[in-house]
């Protein structure tokens, strides 16, 4: 069994949270109200920034020139088109770029950024791959799962979000992560799977955390 294959069944019991948590159901159904999404790509964006560190990071562990050119392009993707599809499509529910840039981390977008930097810094590329697949293979798993259920008709733009994590671009993405993933842990010793193995844990926690936040609004208490 893939090492990615047995930690998504180990940790199952954190997607099933994810899956029937109230903000994805909104989504799902398109009764989430307005603000609680306006609310998730504001600190979505907030990650963004952050994650771009992390593959930044990522192209230098990079073990040979053709993973270094494919982190490299996901870079230049995310900062140079995905973030301005997301600030397109933000404005679209009243957020102006200016408002996205302003925006605060929350405290759960801050601890989740500062976990995936520190295995970015301190780990390997297999570590980082696999601390990043929660968030990545999570949103495809998730976007296929949204799209079987059929169309929010009544929110067209969560059904834009759907089509999105969804499609066959970003599963092509995901799949990729996933096997450069699994071809680095391929063979590594024990201590150093139970390393990636903890990073894994900790993204997929921090993944429900996300939905959490994004549907109580959560905000520095001080």
């Amino acid at each position: 069994m893939r090492l990615s294959e047995a930690l998504r069944e180990r940790h199952d019991s954190i997607w099933r949270r994810i899956f029937a948590h109230p903000f994805v159901a909104g989504l799902a159904d398109g009764t989430l109200p307005v603000e609680k999404f306006r609310y998730y790509m504001a600190q979505d964006y907030a990650y963004l920034i952050e994650y771009s560190r992390v593959l930044a990071l990522a192209v230098a562990k990079g073990p040979d020139l053709a993973s270094m050119a494919r982190l490299a392009e996901l870079l230049h993707s995310t900062l140079n088109v995905e973030m301005g599809l997301h600030r397109a499509y933000a404005g679209r529910f009243g957020l102006a770029p200016e408002d996205l840039a302003a925006t605060e981390a929350a405290p759960t977008t801050y601890a989740y950024t500062r976990h995936l930097l520190a295995v970015a810094h301190s780990g390997t590329l297999a570590e980082i791959a696999f601390a990043l697949l929660p968030c990545q293979w999570g949103y495809w798993e998730l976007g296929q799962r949204l799209a079987a259920r059929g169309a929010p008709g009544s929110q067209p733009l969560y059904e834009e979000w759907v089509r999105t994590y969804s499609s066959p671009e970003y599963g092509s993405l995901a799949s990729w992560l996933r096997d450069l993933a699994d071809g680095l842990a391929d063979g590594l010793p024990a201590a150093a799977q139970a390393r990636i193995a903890e990073h894994y844990h900790a993204s997929a926690r921090h993944e429900y955390l996300f939905w959490e936040m994004a549907w109580t609004g959560q905000a520095w208490p001080v």
